[in-house]
């Protein structure tokens, strides 16, 4: 499961700082831009390709559902949440398939339940089908393309602006972002520990605690420990444990 790209979007400053506050405390979600017009949003949306963008209903001039409508004509629809004091927009909000519809003041308990839901949306569980049909990965290195299981993938992280593949016997160098192999291996059992690092969990071995929160993971057949962020660690032991 890939980090989240989110556009924030109301005619109201605190508004706007209250939600992305509140986003802010979920692990795999990134606030990357703001507007405060629907005409700004359309811009800003235009510009950075968010995966989803959460919406006030009542702005000046263009109001949300109109956003909505425009942006459903993109070449990348994003999701849409909207976030509005008003609840009696909710019905035509769902007729444009927006993902939720939250009303001021935000209740965090609700918020977490959009999460929940827009995840679920962007990263659907595979099934059984699908699984059958997956193949290797494949790896373009210096013109060749190399083809690797998945499951023998113990680790993937980026340095600068390569990224580092870690198999069993192997080292691949890419070009491929860090967020694309992630999407690319939501089937598989892997697990965001840090911003920069992907670990394969059928390898996990030990958590030790560090400090400030954060642990360190051990795989099998690694001496190097990675480190896992304190944002993380929580997400992490509920994925591990039965």
């Amino acid at each position: 499961m890939g980090s989240i790209t989110i556009l924030v979007v109301d005619d109201e400053r605190y508004a706007r700082e209250e939600l992305t506050y509140l986003l802010g405390k979920f692990p795999r979600v990134q606030v990357v831009g703001e507007a405060e017009s629907g005409e700004a949003a359309i811009l800003k949306a235009l510009q950075i390709h968010p995966d989803v963008v959460f919406l006030d209903v009542e702005m000046p001039k263009m109001n949300g559902i109109e956003v909505a409508k425009t942006l459903s004509g993109f070449k990348k629809v994003p999701l849409i949440i909207f976030a509005t004091a008003y609840p009696q927009f909710a019905a035509e909000a769902f007729r444009i398939n927006a993902v939720d519809y939250l009303l001021k003041p935000y209740d965090e308990r609700l918020l977490e339940q959009t999460i929940d839901r827009i995840e679920k949306t962007l990263y659907p569980a595979p099934t059984a089908d699908s699984m059958e049909k997956l193949g290797k990965l494949a790896i373009e290195t210096g013109g060749d393309i190399d083809y690797i299981l998945p499951q023998n993938i113990l680790y993937i992280y980026r340095d600068d602006k390569v990224t580092k593949i870690i198999t069993q016997t192997d080292g691949y160098d890419v070009r491929t972002t860090l967020k694309e192999l992630e999407s690319r291996l939501v089937p598989f059992s892997f697990f965001r520990i840090h911003k920069g690092y992907l670990v394969n969990l059928k390898y996990v071995s030990r958590l030790t605690p560090w400090f400030n929160g954060a642990y360190q993971l051990e795989l099998e057949g690694l001496e190097q420990k990675l480190s896992v962020s304190r944002n993380y660690v929580k997400e992490l032991r509920q994925r591990l444990e039965l």
